[in-house]
């Protein structure tokens, strides 16, 4: 009987977040530490490649043509590798402009959920593409930040953050309009 009346989630409060006590504290704050790394990751290999003429180049060592063209046999996709080798060097500076928009969306926590969306995409892609043939598999990196990614498409970014603070605002001034 003393069990009916309870609230369906009131034993998870602090489990999901929402509890007052170290446990719901440190569920709030869980994903900061993915987020830092992430951001920081990714803000970092966009500047490391729009910085490096040797990358963004169709030809040379260590250039992407030259990665392209080295990946194109072993691609799980070799049509992304064949869209990409038309115009390798357009292709690098979208890579790098959009890691580096991702980076800096996941650190401000602007746009939370899409920034973790394009971070996924940009890393199945280099999963798809570059690092398809490592094996075992676990070496390759591009796996393990795809499913990195993952919680943050699924939670967003609601503690410090720009989303947070919108949201916050959004609901300050509606309750001063409808209240």
């Amino acid at each position: 009987m003393v069990h009916a009346n309870r609230t369906v989630g009131a034993d998870l409060g602090a489990v999901g977040g929402s509890g007052t006590g170290a446990r719901g504290m440190l569920a709030r704050h869980a994903l900061l530490p993915l987020r830092l790394f992430l951001g920081v990751t990714f803000v970092y290999a966009g500047v490391d490649k729009l910085t490096d003429s040797g990358f963004l180049a169709a030809r040379g060592p260590g250039s992407l043509g030259a990665l392209l063209a080295q990946v194109h046999d072993t691609a799980a996709l070799p049509l992304l590798v064949d869209l990409a080798q038309k115009s390798p060097v357009g292709f690098g500076y979208a890579i790098a402009i959009g890691e580096l928009a991702v980076g800096v969306g996941t650190l401000v926590g602007l746009l939370g959920r899409l920034a973790a969306c394009g971070g996924a995409l940009i890393s199945l892609t280099l999963w798809l593409t570059v690092s398809w043939s490592t094996v075992p598999y676990y070496y390759g990196n591009d796996l393990a930040y795809l499913m990195a990614w993952i919680p943050l498409v699924l939670a967003g970014t609601p503690r410090f953050s720009l989303d947070a603070a919108l949201r916050n605002r959004r609901h300050r001034h509606g309750a001063q309009l409808f209240g």
